[in-house]
């Protein structure tokens, strides 16, 4: 079939992601001599720069990764934690009912710097100094910046010029909104990354050693002073529509560190899925194969009502669970074998008909009966409030011009074996008025939690924010085959899920997989404030074809006809056993590439 661009075929290296200039960050770390966590790593950098309204240092990043030397597939854990002071009691006496959707008191402890410093050290190969060079370059020299950074910039301008004062200073230059693809500098970031190598470097040769180095710098040094100093000083307006005070410390900070994790899996037909654990969404996607796995996806055609139908439904009853279940495993108690296991899918399956469904329909799993009811109630109420403000990844309520932000991806290859997935986000531009002595803002994770108490994903301090961040990373054959992943918050399973099947049932190729129209469900609860949900709603690009669009209307979906290459933001990249890489990068909005040899 035709494709936007040739599917990367080679044997040396595969980069992906959602900029071109991180992929070729990435791809110089290989060239150079680098593994695939060297050049993630690099990558990771340098979104943080280029998406500034996606991604930031205090952000967060799960990864799901396979070592050629440990021969082990791990998740890597970067999900900052709630601050010792967010707790239910505090929220409420600030007048809130849900968390907002930026402003200070949505910060949770910034995970991102410390899982980047933690797989460096541990699988990486490179220094300190040769993975944050382009970050600083692109800082400093100035990159072109996107034209959806533009416009979100726009958008925010009056409310930067008369709120938030430091945001203002870095994104609106000379008082201006920069224009669209020119240069934009962040010098400060670039200042504060320097600052970090040279007190890094001051430990000596040893490459570990100066890592450690960077990670004290961050959580125990200057950057966790500069943090605990603003969040303690400042009042920032949110989408409340009131001035809070954040609850974020340096102590909290110095006591938090990233970790790994074991994978949650699942196993369809001859793959075998890697997701992060029930903190994260990741569990939905495999629930999905569970329901599905005895459809017979591969008699229906890769873009048919049918199909879109089928998977549609299957979602709505793996995120209906997500919302009952799902929350910190260190915390609560997720019967997650139980969601994932056949006899609680074969009940379910039942439930999905030739008519779409305008119910949330959590099943019941014996001992969470009460937790269920507490969940349907807390949405119900939440049904009779006042939502007047955009939902899904969060804007500004009084800036609806604002773009949202949302999320970056990478996935890489290398020739060693190596690959990883990685989704970082948070920290964005529009999320928390920037640290002036730093350069970059604080992260909006935590509107993620309730403030019901008893619920899976209810705030607690110390706890992690149940969030949509997804990396994928599939086993063929018993061989770690496929890494893939979208931005979209709730619509990321939804879209990866569309490019696994059509590429495991259909025989597509990544890059043919990617460009076929995309589709996904806003039905259930968005996990971003204020938390809206749109029973029986479907949204399809146009390009599915009016007798598909009117197929999924006579099936009772409430069809959102999106404009053409507008829905999704995929990349993946894969070996197979006899070495061969793939890469594959989606052309929606013009800017993630898959570079490779």
């Amino acid at each position: 079939m035709f494709t936007t661009r040739p599917e990367i075929l080679g044997t040396f290296g595969v980069v992906t992601s959602t900029h071109w200039l991180a992929s070729a960050a990435g791809m110089a770390m290989l060239e150079r001599g680098g593994n695939a966590f060297d050049a993630c790593v690099a990558t990771g950098f340098v979104l943080q720069v280029v998406e500034p309204h996606l991604v930031g240092p205090s952000g967060e990043v799960p990864a799901v990764f396979y070592s050629a030397k440990t021969r082990k597939i791990e998740v890597l854990c970067g999900q900052g934690t709630a601050p010792k002071g967010a707790t239910i009691e505090h929220y409420h006496g600030e007048g809130l009912k849900l968390i907002p959707g930026n402003g200070l008191l949505a910060t949770v402890i910034p995970g991102a710097f410390d899982a980047w410093m933690l797989l460096l050290r541990d699988h990486g190969s490179m220094s300190l100094r040769d993975v944050l060079e382009p970050a600083i370059y692109y800082a400093e020299n100035g990159h072109p910046l996107l034209p959806r950074v533009a416009d979100t910039i726009k958008g925010l301008k009056e409310f930067f010029e008369t709120e938030w004062l430091t945001s203002a200073a870095v994104f609106l230059p000379g008082g201006e909104a920069p224009k669209p693809r020119q240069l934009f500098r962040n010098p400060q970031l670039a200042e504060t990354w320097k600052r970090i190598l040279r007190e890094a470097e001051a430990k000596g040769g040893n490459r570990e050693a100066q890592i450690e180095a960077a990670r004290n710098a961050f959580y125990k040094g200057f950057v966790a002073e500069a943090i605990d100093d603003f969040v303690r000083k400042t009042e920032a307006m949110d989408q409340s529509g009131a001035r809070h005070k954040g609850v974020l410390t340096g102590d909290d900070m110095a006591s938090w560190s990233a970790s790994y994790d074991a994978p949650q899996t699942y196993d369809y037909h001859n793959f075998r899925v890697n997701k992060i654990r029930p903190w994260g969404q990741g569990p939905v996607f495999l629930q999905t194969l569970a329901l599905l796995k005895d459809f017979d996806l591969a008699g229906m055609g890769p873009t048919s009502g049918l199909f879109i139908h089928t998977v549609v439904e299957a979602m709505k009853l793996a995120f209906a669970d997500r919302e009952a279940y799902y929350g910190d495993p260190d915390f609560v108690k997720v019967p997650i074998e139980t969601l994932l296991s056949d006899a609680y899918n074969d009940e379910r399956r039942k439930l999905i008909t030739d008519q779409a469904s305008r119910e949330l329909r959590p099943g019941r799993v014996d001992g969470h009966e009460l937790q269920v009811e507490r969940t349907l109630k807390a949405l119900r109420e939440l049904s009779t409030t006042d939502r007047k403000v955009s939902g899904g990844e969060p804007t500004l309520q009084s800036m609806r011009s604002a773009r949202r932000g949302d999320t970056v991806h990478i996935d890489v290859v290398d020739r060693f074996g190596n690959m990883i997935a990685a989704m970082p986000s948070g920290g964005w531009l529009q999320s928390s008025p920037v640290i002036p002595e730093l350069g970059f803002m604080l992260n909006s994770r935590a509107q993620m939690f309730w403030l019901e108490p008893g619920l899976p994903a209810s705030l607690e301090p110390g706890k992690r924010p149940r969030t949509t961040l997804t990396p994928t990373l599939a086993e063929k054959d018993g061989e770690p085959y496929m890494v893939f992943g979208s931005p979209g918050g709730d619509q990321q399973e939804q879209w990866q899920l569309l490019l696994f099947l059509r590429h495991t049932h259909h025989g597509l190729n990544l890059q043919e997989s990617i460009d076929l129209p995309m589709a996904h469900t806003a039905h259930f609860p968005s996990s971003f404030y204020p938390r809206e949900q749109k029973p029986g709603h479907v949204m399809a690009e146009e390009t599915f074809g009016a007798d598909v669009l009117d197929d999924l209307r006579t099936r009772g979906h409430e069809v959102e006809v999106a404009p053409a290459w507008t829905v999704g933001r995929l990349v993946a990249a894969s070996r197979d056993k006899d070495g061969l890489l793939h890469g594959a990068a989606t052309p929606r909005l013009m800017q993630a590439y898959a570079i490779g040899r």
